[in-house]
């Protein structure tokens, strides 16, 4: 995979709403116009890839949370290089939950662009983030890494009460209108 196939993935991606079609817009220049797009070391932003991890049923989501943006997430993180999004999503989900998870097909389940704050190591920048859906069993235990305080299966209806913002609750609205 290279920037060739996520701009085919992008391509064929159809957003649920017109606030994500503009990112999908936004991320297939940025991807375009960036052949280091998947580098960490690209000042103005980078590619990252995350999943939405859920239960068979459709009832739980797993979320973690965050430890440098104290916050709860799905898990996911920086591409380093590898421009095979659908690898470092599931290779993310693996680190930082200790799940393993299956995707739900191959396609791209949400699209999201959002401005990380600068801090003391780097200037503020965006991520590109290329959602895919991952179920797992939530009977296997999560275990935290280092980059997470903790991590938690959530029943998909409390989500609003761990991230209310609107780059999660249109992935649980996603999941919500398919059950």
């Amino acid at each position: 995979m290279h920037r060739q196939d996520l701009l085919q993935l992008l391509q064929n991606y159809h957003p649920k709403d017109e606030n994500e079609r503009k990112m999908v817009l936004e991320t297939q220049v940025f991807v375009q116009q960036n052949s280091l797009c998947f580098e960490r070391s690209l000042p103005s932003g980078h590619v990252t890839a995350s999943a939405w991890v859920i239960s068979p049923d459709l009832q739980q989501v797993l979320l973690m949370h965050h430890k440098k943006l104290d916050r709860w997430f799905q898990p996911g993180g920086h591409c380093d290089g590898d421009p095979d999004v659908r690898r470092v999503a599931l290779k993310e989900t693996e680190e930082e939950t200790g799940a393993f998870g299956q995707l739900v097909g191959n396609e791209i389940f949400d699209v999201d662009v959002h401005l990380i704050p600068a801090n003391a190591k780097e200037a503020a920048h965006f991520h590109y983030d290329i959602r895919f859906l991952v179920v797992a069993d939530p009977a296997t235990k999560p275990a935290a890494n280092a980059e997470s305080k903790e991590v938690r299966w959530v029943s998909m209806s409390d989500v609003p009460y761990y991230n209310s913002s609107e780059s999660i609750l249109r992935m649980q609205r996603k999941i919500l209108a398919s059950v």
